[in-house]
């Protein structure tokens, strides 16, 4: 059984990558190339992945969810530049492929001390058409 919460940010970024040449970051990313940064409303959807207990009929408590969600997700990420202010991400282009994959790291392993309930997948919308799910490379 998969369970999911939504969580969103606003954040910041550019998308431009210090091994091309100023025409390649163009040619690639486009108006996102440009220095001065530009944002979004990113939604993220976290699917944990486990069987409901018998007693509490839950997979995981779903307050502990949202404090992990709040302390590893939001408080890093809600209206930081991202390039600047999100380690990592200095020398990581912010792309919404590598967002997805870093909100993986910092959740995987956070979820569940019991080990019952699993992360099964981070989906991270950049717009309204455009999004990323991450399930760990698998």
């Amino acid at each position: 059984m998969i369970i999911s919460k939504k969580v969103e940010f606003s954040a910041s970024h550019i998308c431009r990558s210090p091994q091309l040449s100023e025409a390649e970051n163009q040619r690639v990313y486009g108006a996102a190339a440009n220095p001065l940064s530009h944002g979004h409303n990113y939604i993220v959807e976290v699917a944990i992945e486990g069987e409901p207990d018998a007693v509490t009929g839950m997979i995981l408590d779903l307050k502990r969810l949202k404090d992990v969600l709040e302390e590893r997700v939001l408080s890093v990420y809600d209206h930081r530049l991202l390039n600047r202010e999100v380690a990592g991400f200095e020398a990581l282009v912010p792309t919404v492929e590598n967002i997805s994959i870093d909100i993986w790291k910092r959740l995987e392993g956070n979820i569940d001390p019991t080990g019952r309930a699993r992360l099964h997948s981070v989906r991270v919308h950049e717009t309204n058409e455009l999004f990323v799910e991450y399930r760990g490379g698998k």
